[in-house]
């Protein structure tokens, strides 16, 4: 018995093709009633007590020349010409927008309103504000571990842990920055203790570094850092701890090894020939590793600003949220650590072709009009720059349904222009319906993120985060529709950057920064489309993402169950080498009909099953979802993927409630098909 169809296929159509007028149409939809079918009507809220005010409007039809004429005519200005959603943005009062409508008989719909900023992908919890460097600084016996307080107001450590592994000795003395009288602590072989007065006090936006001298010095830093537990304290409910390290983290990213890219890396496909456009907040152009691919050849093919609205020289990035996206995807330096075999490189797809599109400014602020502006010139520029790939790390609370999303419809149209689109899921889980936008767009490829524990070679500890957004969306689609490694992702952002400057405990002696999220994620599947594009250069943008998705890898209870709703996992951890040799490609998108929505104004719904008093569900959940959560970190019977699910069990299992093993016996002779018919 295998899940029922609608899971793995967009169910429910409704005809909402009607021209709609709509005014500050940024009232939430109640996702309940839309999900059982509710049709469009004009929204009407009370407008500003101030006629004047000026308005970032956007206005559609199908006369737009005849739209910016009348915004002219009336003293307004045209922002944005939009002919890919046709629609014009201008800013403009209350009362000239109301004569412009008046003026456009064939105006369809205005949206006044157009605040809109992406989810923050690092967010300071002001009910704690402490927190720790990422990385110890070793000099010689002695460990320094900053602290920071990254409140508004001082903060007093009152409580302080460490442990250690005996080979290095006791810990002779423990100094607050460098001060001549170290602390007093309550110490045993291994371990020691900190509780007094006065506390060590930090000032708001502030640091303290603690200098913990052993009897002998570590035989390799990153390792000795496995091997430690320190925490600090401000209170019981508020604590931070030192995470654990990479073994080599100045040799090797790790992320692309996790995600079983070496291989393919060493068989020369490092996505040469594949050109992608990462629309996010610009690019700091470092000379080494993105500036250039592997041979040292330049490769950054075209750099366009949205907010300015024209190509640039430099699309500067002052967030350094592009830049790390890039670097994620593209970064090019090779991989130098011992155990690795040569071809490996840092970035998951290192000689790719970038285009840079700038739309978000530094504090991660970004303008649906802008967004719509960076989209459109890709579309317009497909051809000319040859990009196959668009990658979207950002995220934002869903405020239309997606065919109304204007950012959504600029997407569509450029699916439909043959570029493959990846989004991040978002970071506000693991609550329902938390996926963002445009994530919640059902034609495109969404992300949510799995992080490996800081283990390369245990997958068993691999397991989703609280924050990755969960499914399905307000519409019923099931999203994310896959998973991908987002967990502590090291990557490059500018010295200068506002990511930098904010929060310089996530930065590595190397000068790289270590990010979290599902945007990690989704750079991370954009350069794994790179490689598959690379190999299957004629794929259609439907093709290949069913060759990701039916190559998935779920994580599967022992018992035979999903450990995770597919509105957590979707179908599983991506897995590259696998969509190359045994994912289909003739799936497509299900029941979805782009055709239909973008000609006839059919719009889809997903199957996901609602009701006012409990949580989103899919038909017959209860037998194929495991009814526990499954851990954070180790676990003794979650298992990635069918391979090792059947590994594990002593006995061939039942046909129910999944037969796993037919699906293996099936995968087997896909792949030893596919072996028959190479050359």
């Amino acid at each position: 018995m295998t899940p029922p169809q609608t899971w793995r296929r967009y169910a429910g159509v409704a005809a909402l093709g009607i021209s709609v007028l709509v005014i500050n149409s940024c009232t939430a939809i109640d996702s309940t009633s839309k999900a059982k079918g509710a049709s469009d009507k004009p929204v009407h809220i009370q407008e500003p007590s101030t006629q004047e005010e000026m308005l970032l409007a956007m206005l559609q039809g199908p006369d737009i020349a005849a739209i910016s004429t009348a915004i002219e005519r009336q003293g307004g200005k045209v922002t944005h010409e939009l002919g890919l959603i046709s629609g014009i943005g201008a800013s403009l009062t209350r009362s000239q927008l109301d004569r412009v409508v008046e003026d456009v008989k064939t105006i369809t719909r205005v949206i006044d309103d157009l605040a809109w900023e992406p989810e923050p992908e690092l967010v300071i919890d002001e009910q704690c504000t402490l927190r720790s460097a990422i990385q110890l600084n070793w000099n010689g016996a002695t460990a320094n571990w900053v602290l920071y307080n990254k409140g508004d107001a001082p903060i007093a450590v009152t409580r302080l842990a460490f442990e250690w592994y005996e080979e290095l000795g006791q810990l002779s003395e423990l100094r607050v920055d460098n001060k001549e009288k170290p602390l007093e602590m309550d110490t045993t072989r291994a371990s020691a203790t900190w509780s007094g007065a006065p506390s060590l006090s930090i000032e708001a936006h502030d640091q303290l570094t603690l200098s913990l001298t052993f009897e002998a010095s570590p035989v390799e830093q990153a390792s000795a850092q496995n091997k430690l537990a320190f925490t600090a304290a401000i209170s019981d409910e508020c604590e931070s701890k030192l995470v654990p390290s990479y073994p080599e983290p100045a040799a090797d990213s790790y992320f692309a090894a996790v995600s079983g890219v070496n291989l393919l890396h060493r068989q020369g496909i490092t996505g040469r020939g594949i050109n992608v456009a990462i629309l996010d907040s610009g690019l700091w152009e470092e000379p080494k590793e993105l500036q250039r691919n592997t041979a040292g050849q330049p490769r950054v093919i075209a750099r366009y600003d949205a907010i300015q609205g024209k190509e640039v020289d430099e699309a500067v990035d002052d967030s350094g949220h592009g830049t790390h996206m890039t670097s994620v995807l593209a970064r090019s330096s090779a991989v130098t650590r011992k155990v690795s075999r040569e071809p490996s490189y840092r970035g998951i797809a290192p000689d790719v072709g970038i285009v840079a599109v700038k739309a978000i400014g530094e504090t991660g602020q970004a303008g649906f009009l802008d967004l719509v502006r960076g989209i459109q010139w890709v579309v317009d520029n497909r051809a000319r720059f040859n990009i196959r790939v668009l990658n979207l790390s950002f995220a934002s609370r869903p405020r239309w349904p997606y065919w109304q999303d204007p950012v959504n419809q600029a997407l569509m149209r450029a699916w439909k222009a043959g570029i493959f689109i990846t989004a991040a899921a978002g970071n506000e889980g693991p609550e329902p319906m938390t996926v963002g936008s445009p994530g919640n767009l059902p034609y495109l490829l969404t992300v949510g993120a799995v992080t490996d524990s800081w283990t390369e070679s245990d997958r068993n500890d691999d397991y989703i985060p609280d924050f990755s957004s969960r499914g399905p969306t307000p519409m019923g689609h099931i999203k994310p529709e896959i998973v991908a490694y987002g967990g502590h992702i090291a990557g490059i952002v500018p010295p200068t950057s506002a990511l930098a400057k904010q929060f310089p405990e996530y930065l590595l002696d190397t000068g790289e920064f270590v990010m979290t999220g599902t945007s990690q994620a989704s750079a991370l599947v954009a350069g794994l489309a790179a490689l598959a594009l690379q190999v299957e250069p004629s794929v259609t943008n439907d093709e290949l993402k069913c060759m990701f998705t039916t190559s998935a890898e779920p994580a599967i209870e022992q018992d035979g169950r999903y450990a995770y709703s597919p509105f957590t996992q979707g179908e599983g951890l991506i897995n590259v080498q696998r969509a190359i040799t045994i994912g289909f490609s003739q799936c497509g998108n299900g029941v979805l009909d782009l055709e239909a929505e973008l000609e006839r104004g059919q719009h889809f719904y997903g199957p996901a099953v609602f009701s006012e008093d409990a949580p989103p569900t899919l038909s017959e959940q209860n037998l194929y979802i495991h009814e526990r959560p499954s851990e954070k970190g180790q676990s003794a019977t979650r298992r990635w993927g069918v391979n090792e699910h059947l590994q594990r069990l002593e006995e061939k299992p039942s046909e129910k409630p999944i037969d796993w093993y037919q699906i293996y016996i099936q995968e087997a002779e896909r792949m030893k098909a596919q072996a028959l018919q190479k050359p």
